[in-house]
């Protein structure tokens, strides 16, 4: 008889069987509850599915219990509703309804769909471990024209390479545009009431720095095809939102203008004059109450800003010596005011008896680089340079123009601290004007066509991350109305000092070397002819007139 493979009574062993079902009780238990604890995270993540989840509950129990027309009853209801609310209340209809509907489609079908697919093409993929790292979809909310997605990052990437893939986004999610940014777009908001100190500590929690969660902006419908309006004139101006144009989000674009100076660069006929123009209706209210005093320099002899010349205090454009003064006078205002105010403030604050001055020059490279007189255009670099160190603080502001913001061009472009991009010509511009990376991070203004006039790229407080706006358009016939409506008071404006007189002649005393009085007068003697290089004779035998042969 054979023996066993195994041999079973060494096993026959008397084990601790409650040690073992003690251990077992406790893995099931840690296993169950592991498994609760990611219900409830889910739970808790989707809670907005809730609603979703008891309708649908409800909708089926009733189905079991009454069959279909308590359904096609709630259906009619709601119909009706949903047709009294957009009748009587449509921007809350759509904001409340449409957009969620729409953000909730978006996100199942256009997002969550091919959201692996398009990860991967794109190269935002890691490999880690045998397995794949995609970046997470965090939440989808859809306005009007934008779709704004938060992701988070998978470890290893940073946003620099969402930078780079904006554009292969875009074109794979069906859009042609796509902007990346690193932080929170919105800020928190201002609590007031009893409640304020708990929400400002839900608000702590809720807009806390995330460094590896991105905002990508996919624009669904460009708004910024279109002409924008002239924009509301404000009561009274707001010198930290001045209202200019249009966001591709659909918000209005304000700019900051107190304590900074503005740089708009731009091709020629790409809007230049709207982003001015803008500026001046945003301001018009405070020029005509003399909260705000506009010194105008056009050195393209009036072409631009002569049509709206009762908005300016004083304007020059036909003497490049006048618009040097003016620049001096400038200096001479904000030295004045430094002398008042040291030891004071540290921002000047406008008023009616201390206005913010505010130097428009439309196109500063006529100043700096082309004009061709050197002591004129020394004197106005130097004035320019003063007041773009020292004037911002001071209320003394520059507003300037360009077509070139080359630095051999605009020598004094890195002291300009908000900067504006129209359709430029190069690609290096965009970086020359905006700062290094600008084109990486989306500001692709050398890609404006020539039919986006006003479109402009620009960086918001706040964000590295630059914005594309458009600028609103003031015909000729608007200008001249706003000029009339709010003209600026008068100001004593300094006229040309006249050209000397030139000095008589002085008076001979006989002898051609006196003035008449008796002392002598140094007059240097004219120049001698030269003489000849060759001799008489020979110049005579060369001479073909003289009758003989020149051989």
């Amino acid at each position: 008889m054979r023996a066993p493979l195994v041999n079973f009574r060494r096993f026959q062993i008397s084990a601790p069987w409650p040690l073992v079902w003690t251990v077992t009780a406790l893995f099931l238990l840690a296993g169950l509850t592991g498994l609760a604890v990611r219900l409830l995270v889910a739970a808790v993540r989707h809670w907005r599915a809730w609603p979703a989840v008891a309708l649908v509950l409800l909708a089926v129990d009733t189905y079991r219990s009454h069959g279909w027309w308590p359904h096609l009853l709630v259906l009619l209801v709601a119909a009706a509703t949903a047709a009294v609310w957009w009748w009587r209340g449509r921007d809350s209809f759509h904001r409340l309804v449409v957009l969620r509907a729409v953000t909730l489609w978006r996100r199942l079908w256009v997002y969550r769909r091919q959201w692996h697919e398009v990860m991967s093409l794109c190269g935002l993929v890691k490999k880690y471990d045998g397995g794949e790292k995609l970046p997470r979809l965090l939440s989808v909310r859809c306005s009007y024209a934008t779709d704004e997605l938060v992701l988070r990052m998978p470890k290893g990437q940073n946003p620099e390479v969402y930078h780079k893939a904006a554009r292969d986004l875009a074109y794979s999610f069906g859009t042609r545009h796509c902007r990346v940014f690193s932080g929170r777009r919105q800020a928190p908001p201002d609590r007031t009431g009893r409640l304020a100190w708990l929400l400002r500590l839900v608000d702590r929690v809720r807009f806390r720095d995330r460094p590896r969660h991105v905002w990508l902006v996919f624009i669904r419908r460009d708004p910024l095809t279109r002409v924008v309006a002239p924009l509301p004139v404000p009561v009274r101006p707001d010198f930290t939102a001045l209202p200019l144009g249009l966001r591709e989000d659909l918000a209005t674009y304000c700019l900051r203008l107190l304590a900074t100076h503005v740089l708009i660069g731009g091709a020629t006929r790409m809007g230049k004059g709207s982003v001015i123009w803008s500026l001046l209706r945003a301001l018009a209210a405070g020029i005509r109450s003399g909260l705000v005093r506009v010194w105008a320099i056009d050195p393209k002899g009036g072409m631009e800003l002569s049509i709206g010349r009762a908005l300016f205090s004083r304007y020059v454009d036909d003497d490049w010596s006048r618009m040097a003064d003016l620049l001096d006078d400038a200096v001479t205002r904000m030295r004045a005011r430094q002398k008042a105010l040291r030891g004071k403030v540290r921002v000047h604050t406008p008023t009616t008896d201390e206005p913010l001055i505010v130097v428009v020059i439309d196109e500063i490279a006529a100043l700096l680089a082309f004009l061709p007189d050197s002591d004129i255009r020394q004197r106005i670099t130097q004035a320019l340079g003063l007041l773009l160190t020292q004037g911002a603080g001071l209320g003394v502001l520059v507003v300037a123009a360009t077509q070139d913001p080359r630095k051999e061009v605009v020598s004094v472009r890195d002291f300009f601290p908000t900067r504006i991009a129209l359709g430029l010509t190069e690609r290096a511009h965009v970086d020359l004007l905006l700062g290094d990376g600008a084109r990486d991070r989306g500001a692709l203004a050398d890609q404006i066509p020539l039919s986006a006039k006003g479109v402009a790229y620009v960086l918001l407080d706040g964000q590295p991350e630059p914005a594309r706006v458009r600028f609103s358009f003031l015909p000729d016939d608007v200008i001249r109305d706003m000029a009339a409506t709010f003209p600026a008071p008068p100001e004593i404006q300094p006229e040309p000092a006249p050209a000397p007189a030139p000095a008589p002649a002085p008076r001979s005393n006989g002898n051609g070397n006196g003035n008449g009085n008796g002392r002598h007068t140094y007059r240097p003697t004219p120049p001698k002819q030269a003489a000849p290089l060759l001799p008489p004779s020979l110049l005579n035998a060369l001479d073909p007139t003289n009758g003989s042969d020149p051989r």
